[in-house]
């Protein structure tokens, strides 16, 4: 059974840091492209990084020089390193992959940034 779970969300002032954690269950984790998504309220769910199964990162243009994607292979984990941190990256935030054209999310962690 496939499982996501994210977690590493919460409430950070204007130019702060966080970093989140999505640890993944169910697929051979160290083959699969993931990738982070986000979703602000009453907006759609935008691609905000992806790391291939080889470590190659890329990112929106909005979190490019501010956000760093990475994965522990050995941990079944992947990770969104967060910094200058402005109230626009307010959203919920979900790790995804995708197998067989089926889309994979976890449960979403909510970062709010805020003074």
């Amino acid at each position: 059974q496939v499982q996501l779970v994210e977690s590493g969300g919460g409430l950070v002032q204007p130019g702060g840091s966080l970093r989140l954690a999505c640890v993944v269950s169910g697929t051979i984790f160290s083959f699969t492209d993931m990738n982070w998504y986000r979703q602000a309220p009453g907006k759609q769910r935008d691609l905000v990084a992806r790391i291939t199964s080889g470590g190659t990162p890329n990112y929106a243009d909005s979190v490019k020089g501010r956000f760093t994607i990475s994965r522990d292979n050995a941990k079944n984990t992947v990770y969104l390193q967060m910094e200058n941190l402005k109230p626009e990256d307010t959203a919920v935030y979900y790790c995804n992959f995708r197998r067989a054209l089926v889309n994979f999310w976890g449960q979403g962690t909510q970062v709010t940034v805020s003074s």
